[in-house]
């Protein structure tokens, strides 16, 4: 990397957050058509820097939802094409009672970004943005040729991906992709990250009579819907936390020592680990907590109501109640399978005069593996490694990013997650913040990456049949 660039972003880093700040207070929540303005607003601010870098065919790609922003600079013959990822959507603000300052007027303390999306990961995409701004400003070029997608519903599953796919599949055309999503595994140590699990989801809805009614009038005579609930959500397991779910499991990756000792590499301190969270241990005992977050299975209710739900009582016995369910998943598990699993075990538990419905989307995301001497791992290990002067781990993530896996089965694309984000930074969750120190540490490690893949050819890439 020139010594220019470094310097270029290190002059311009107050610009930069000044950027970032402004981006943070767009509230681009994309699961909540009542910030359809936000997503707007956030994809007008994107696109007109894009501009201003210098990237050509800035253009919104409509996949039937809400559109991704692409841009290119293929400015690099006999160099590697490289899509650079984020996302400019948001996870919603509730409960907005529990923060500390408002989710969408960012506050820095304790050298911290406050702010939903600073870490997930308005934070990191931004930082991908200005690295090549950086290039463009001080060479007039960039080591690689980039084509930039920014999609807008990742946080809810990138349901119109595929759409996008299959409409411009030339337009994306690349060896390979650099993800600004999926974090680190840890704060204190250096990682790479290697894959993610995949994800499927169902929601499901049981009635146990026609009409709700007075409880002191029936109550212990007939159903409580709420009560039939709790057993079936609760027949998911076992007391101890083991998935109870016949079928589930087919597939899944086997847990071997090699897998046991990567995951045991990174080191982790599972007592301050739950004290972080404030929560007692749970889980499969046959597996560590490092174990039970990356390389398992899971199935896990995100939301479960009914009933009367407001302030005071009310002494009624309800007769609908509702859940939603997401299961996340290893190699091997197929999302489709996944579902019909569950599905035929709430079935079987769901008992006599009992209606079951469910209401989901058949399908999901598998998980994605990055291969061990891939060229995207390689050189970010050695980027890493500069960076902090020590090794890497290599690590999986417990979470989805869709388009991992979507780019590789559609494309025939590999992608590296390289995000800034750190695991405690509670993405998802109100308070949510993105470090500083991440800010700047990003604005080296980027240009770096980006240096040493220019130093690669494309055949130097994984080819992968495509669809």
């Amino acid at each position: 990397m020139s010594e220019k660039v470094g310097h270029h972003l290190a002059a311009q880093r107050g610009a930069i957050l000044d950027r970032l700040l402004a981006l943070l207070r767009l509230p681009s929540v994309s699961t909540d058509p009542a910030y359809a303005g936000g997503m707007a607003a956030a994809r007008d601010f994107l696109c007109d820097r894009l501009r201003a870098i210098g990237l050509e065919d800035v253009q919104l790609l409509d996949g039937g939802g809400q559109p991704a922003i692409y841009a290119s600079w293929l400015g690099a013959p006999g160099r590697p094409t490289i899509i650079l990822y984020g996302h400019y959507d948001v996870q919603p603000p509730d409960p907005l009672e529990l923060w500390v300052s408002p989710p969408f007027e960012p506050a820095i303390r304790d050298g911290r970004i406050y702010a939903r999306g600073a870490s997930d990961v308005k934070g990191s995409t931004l930082i991908a943005v200005e690295t090549v701004g950086a290039f463009l400003a001080v060479e007039g070029g960039c080591p690689v040729n980039i084509k930039l997608f920014l999609e807008g519903e990742e946080e809810v599953g990138s349901p119109s991906l595929p759409a996008i796919i299959e409409k411009y599949r030339d337009l994306l055309a690349a060896d390979a992709m650099l993800s600004a999503d999926g974090g680190r595994a840890s704060t204190s140590f250096p990682s790479v990250s290697v894959g993610c699990r995949g994800i499927a989801a169902l929601q499901f809805s049981i009635r146990s009579a026609a009409k709700d009614a007075h409880s002191g009038r029936v109550g212990g005579a007939v159903r409580n819907a709420l009560h039939e609930m709790a057993k079936l959500v609760a027949s998911l397991h076992d007391e101890e936390g083991r998935i109870r779910v016949d079928g589930f499991l087919d597939g899944a990756m086997d847990v071997t020592q090699d897998i046991r000792a990567e995951a045991a590499a990174l080191p982790f301190d599972e007592a301050e680990w739950y004290g972080e969270l404030g929560a007692a241990p749970f889980g499969d005992p046959d597996y560590t907590v490092r174990e039970r977050t990356t390389v398992r299975p899971t199935v896990e209710v995100n939301g479960m109501w009914g009933g009367y739900t407001g302030a005071g009582g009310k002494t009624v016995l309800p007769c609908e109640a509702h859940a939603k369910l997401t299961m996340r998943l290893v190699p091997g598990q197929e999302p489709a399978a996944a579902q019909a699993a569950v599905k035929r075990h709430l079935e079987a538990h769901c008992p006599a005069g009992v209606a079951l419905d469910f209401q989901y989307r058949p399908g999901g995301t598998r998980a994605f593996t990055l291969g061990a001497t891939h060229p995207l791992l390689l050189a970010a290990e050695r980027v890493t490694e500069w960076v902090h002067g020590r090794r890497p781990v290599r690590t999986r993530a417990g979470g989805t990013v869709p388009i991992t896996t979507l780019f590789h089965e559609s494309l025939g694309i590999d992608s590296l997650m390289f995000g800034l984000a750190s695991p405690d930074e509670d993405a998802h969750a109100p308070n949510e913040f993105f470090r500083l120190a991440s800010l700047d540490e990003g604005l080296r490690s980027w240009p770096l990456l980006l240096t040493e893949l220019g130093g690669l050819r494309p055949e130097d890439f994984p080819r992968r049949a495509r669809d």
